[in-house]
């Protein structure tokens, strides 16, 4: 059996710590990352929504990239959204720019009340190259 494996990327982020969790775990040659948020380094959000967002997906690409991964390698998607219809369209410009063309990636899109002061965050599940 494979035992779990606890992936951080290169510039741990403060809210790891804060709050006890991993970035990811890596399981055989899945990838589970935990929901990433537009953090700062120091744990912060940033404040302006689309930076927000972008900021979500480079700490995605970080996390993916400590375990050999990239957006490409992305399986499964769910993403938080505490005001979806007022978000919808800056989420999906930025969701363009980053999976360009198909094959896309599953993506369950939820709405939520609170997401600890952030207003978007962003799970996934990763297949990890065998190179990895």
């Amino acid at each position: 059996m494979t035992r779990p494996e606890p992936v951080f990327p290169a510039d741990r982020h403060a809210l790891y710590e804060q709050h006890g969790y991993s970035a990811a775990i890596r399981s055989g040659d899945l990838l589970f990352v935990s929901g990433q948020v537009g953090s700062r380094p120091d744990g912060s959000p940033e404040p302006d929504f689309e930076a927000q967002v972008r900021q979500a997906f480079a700490n995605l690409r970080a996390t993916l990239a400590a375990a050999g991964c990239g957006l490409a390698d992305i399986i499964d998607v769910t993403t938080f959204h505490t005001d979806p219809e007022r978000q919808f369209e800056t989420i999906m410009a930025v969701k363009a720019d980053m999976f360009p063309q198909p094959p896309y990636p599953n993506w369950t899109a939820v709405g939520v009340t609170w997401l600890a002061g952030f207003d978007f965050e962003i799970k996934v599940v990763a297949r990890i190259p065998p190179a990895a």
